[in-house]
């Protein structure tokens, strides 16, 4: 304790003053930080404060990705079912599909009636132009019977084995029959499986196929077109596919029979039997329902 006074009181003789005039105080203990230390504290504190809040954010951003990872991978597990991946698709009213159906198959009937006469009236004419009316006619015979029941036969077996092995092309189907099926009553499946039916197959098959050819190229080239104008709505190019192949039945049936009558019959049969088991099969249709 003397020592510590004795210092102080040199150190202020030194300054030149009189250690009379000071009131003493003992230093030990007392220590004064110098300036940079201060500085060098604030600056350390600084820091601390932005890497905190660098570490904040990258928490945040990290936050963020996980939150949308997590909506995508619940957005696509829900596209993985059929049933809900239709959910957005709208679907029109029963008085809307009618109207459409009934209207398009009207204009498809008109262009294959009048491609049809006016077939006839060039043929007789001397042009050389097929008579399609003379190539396939409206005539009926007992057996084609017998072939209207095989068309059916292969075609829904073809159509039951693509839905339960194709996953696009039941999606596909899925989709398009969720438009059109959903808001109609039991009744309605035979007008939207007729009209279309003998509207197309009287263009396609009585109009178009007799003017391209009687032959495999005609087939071929008239199931193309059929199948590609089947594209759209939520059908993808494997239903393209499909109508092409369906195509290419109805044209050997057509050319087998020489009738319209055939493809027209297996045609609206084939629509009615796929209609009424998309509805009382379909999961789509029971949980709208």
């Amino acid at each position: 304790m003397s020592l510590t006074v004795g210092l102080n009181c040199c150190r202020v003789r030194a300054l030149g003053y009189s250690s009379a005039l000071l009131p003493w105080r003992p230093s030990i203990g007392l220590i004064t930080m110098p300036k940079g230390c201060r500085f060098r504290t604030r600056a350390s504190g600084r820091r601390k404060v932005l890497k905190k809040k660098q570490r904040e954010e990258e928490e945040a951003k990290s936050e963020a990705a996980i939150s949308l990872q997590t909506s995508a991978d619940e957005r696509f597990s829900v596209d993985e079912n059929p049933a809900d991946s239709n959910v957005g698709i709208v679907n029109p009213p029963r008085g809307a599909v009618i109207q459409a159906c009934t209207l398009t198959s009207g204009l498809i009937a008109a262009l294959g009636i009048l491609l049809r006469q006016v077939s006839h009236v060039a043929a007789e004419e001397g042009l050389p132009v097929v008579d399609c009316s003379e190539q396939v006619s409206f005539g009926f015979e007992i057996w084609h019977l017998g072939l209207i029941f095989g068309l059916i036969l292969v075609i829904s077996s073809s159509r039951f084995l693509l839905l339960k092995t194709w996953p696009d092309f039941r999606e596909s189907s899925e989709a398009a029959n969720q438009q059109v099926l959903t808001s109609l009553e039991p009744l309605d499946y035979l007008l939207v499986a007729f009209l279309p039916g003998v509207s197309e197959e009287l263009l396609f098959r009585g109009a178009l196929q007799p003017l391209f050819g009687m032959d495999l190229k005609s087939v071929l080239a008239v199931a193309a077109l059929f199948g590609i104008l089947h594209l759209g709505n939520g059908r993808k190019y494997s239903f393209a596919f499909w109508a092409t192949f369906v195509g290419c039945i109805y044209g050997y049936a057509t050319i087998a029979s020489s009738s319209i009558v055939v493809p027209m019959a297996a045609h609206a049969l084939n629509n009615l039997i796929g209609g009424i088991s998309w509805r009382y099969s379909s999961q789509s249709f029971k949980a709208l329902k």
